[in-house]
């Protein structure tokens, strides 16, 4: 019974999680110290805690049989929404987000654990629907997806609704969901954001106003576009009905795109707050707002510069223990990362993260179960992207959108739930060959 025990265990997995944690846990450690040498911080404590907590959980949910969670996903997915109604609703408001709920100094981000329900959720419904008409069941996906993330947009915390749309994205291609849908969600993203920020990328880095862009800058103007758009997209789809013409079917198409991204950077609009606005664009003239916007990104590249090849050595880092990084051992604990342990720290770090990408992605090819294959894919795209975003936020080439690196960043509910995901693949992997379906 033993050693059946230690056969679920995946140790390359293992080895690179706890590698990233230790030295997660070191310099989140380096972080509380100040200018004069004293330890003002003791969130290294608790990540501790929570680290050890994590790797209970992780080699539990490894353990288990993950199919036996397909019947139970979609209770636990309803019981997350109403976590994050009630979240928004009474939550304790940390950085300008309704997002926390707990007692005391213990608190929980639901929206963080609602990813692994929003992941076993989906791959129940993609699995069960594969003989399902491809444009209903990916209208039913979207329903799944809108549900969770509009309301984590409502707290408002776009960094972590953001995640939503890679997991949906890798998810849905690996159930063969046609790609023409996807891109869908994929051009209506980016045009929303591009719409959303225009505005602001007009009054903060051009500082000028263009003619032809006004139409999509003035409320009024962009109504009447949408208003217009909308009706091409309706006579687009009247015109497929009757006439069965391909070209109606594009037209609505695109129409489609245009009208429903315009709709949504309006409600953007009204739900982000000024400054995450300015955060998506302010990375292109970071020098534009020097002390504000600009102030993360122009402090993190000052960090990672000042590392050069080797580093400046473990807790000598200046611009962490000068305080002039904010959020400096959640969001940029890259920054520190790299100013103490330079490039060949950072080199290392990578590949440390690579392979577990890689090894996912190993686990995906190997599975015989559908379930399994689309559980292991959004977990994929859910590390993916935190860890592209993150590490390109630091670095200055991404908005700033606070979405923490994994298993680095310093928060009890994103280790939990990195850990729990983890757990899932070790599951899956031991597991891969066994043809039965779920329980």
């Amino acid at each position: 019974m033993k050693f059946k025990i230690f056969s679920k265990i995946d140790y390359l997995l293992l080895l690179c999680i706890v590698f990233l944690t230790s030295i997660g846990i070191a310099f989140i450690y380096s972080s509380g110290f100040n200018s004069d040498g004293i330890n003002v911080s003791r969130e290294y404590i608790k990540q501790i805690i929570w680290l050890s907590l994590g790797l209970v959980v992780m080699l539990v949910v490894s353990m288990f049989d993950y199919r036996r969670l397909n019947k139970y996903s979609q209770h636990f997915f309803v019981g997350m929404i109403v976590l994050l109604i009630y979240t928004r609703l009474f939550g304790r408001l940390v950085n300008g987000a309704r997002s926390w709920i707990g007692i005391g100094d213990f608190g929980i981000q639901p929206s963080e654990l609602t990813k692994i329900a929003f992941i076993l959720f989906l791959a129940k419904y993609l699995e069960r629907s594969q003989k399902e008409d491809p444009s209903k069941r990916f209208l039913k996906c979207l329903g799944i997806l809108f549900v969770p993330m509009g309301i984590i947009l409502l707290q408002p915390d776009l960094g972590t609704a953001s995640v939503f749309l890679p997991v949906f994205l890798f998810m849905c291609f690996m159930a063969n969901v046609p790609v023409r849908y996807l891109l869908i969600v994929f051009f209506t993203g980016m045009i929303t954001i591009t719409l959303t920020v225009l505005p602001v990328w007009e009054s903060e880095i051009l500082h000028k106003s263009i003619p032809v862009m006004h139409i999509l800058t003035n409320f009024k103007l962009k109504m009447l576009v949408f208003v217009a758009m909308l009706g091409i997209a309706i006579i687009g789809l009247i015109g497929l009905v009757l006439f069965h013409k391909k070209y109606y079917y594009w037209i609505t198409y695109f129409a489609g795109i245009l009208s429903t991204s315009i709709l949504g950077s309006v409600a953007a609009g009204k739900v982000l707050k000024p400054y995450q606005i300015a955060r998506l664009i302010v990375f292109i003239d970071p020098y534009s707002d020097p002390k504000g916007s600009g102030w993360n990104i122009i402090q993190s590249q000052t960090a990672i510069g000042a590392g050069g090849l080797l580093g400046r050595g473990f807790l000598q880092g200046s611009q962490s223990h000068r305080r002039f990084l904010p959020q400096q051992s959640t969001d940029f604990i890259f920054s520190i990362f790299s100013e103490e342990m330079g490039f060949v720290g950072g080199i290392v770090m990578y590949a440390a993260f690579l392979c577990i990408l890689l090894r996912i992605l190993y686990i995906i090819k190997q599975t015989t179960n559908n379930y399994s294959c689309y559980i292991a894919s959004g977990i994929l795209g859910m590390f993916f992207y935190h860890f592209i975003v993150n590490v390109g936020m630091v670095m200055g080439i991404m908005p700033i959108t606070g979405i923490p690196l994994p298993f680095m960043s310093y928060g009890g509910s994103a280790l939990l739930t990195n850990m729990i995901a983890i757990g899932l693949i070790m599951s899956i992997n031991s597991r891969r060959l066994d043809f039965s379906s779920a329980i």
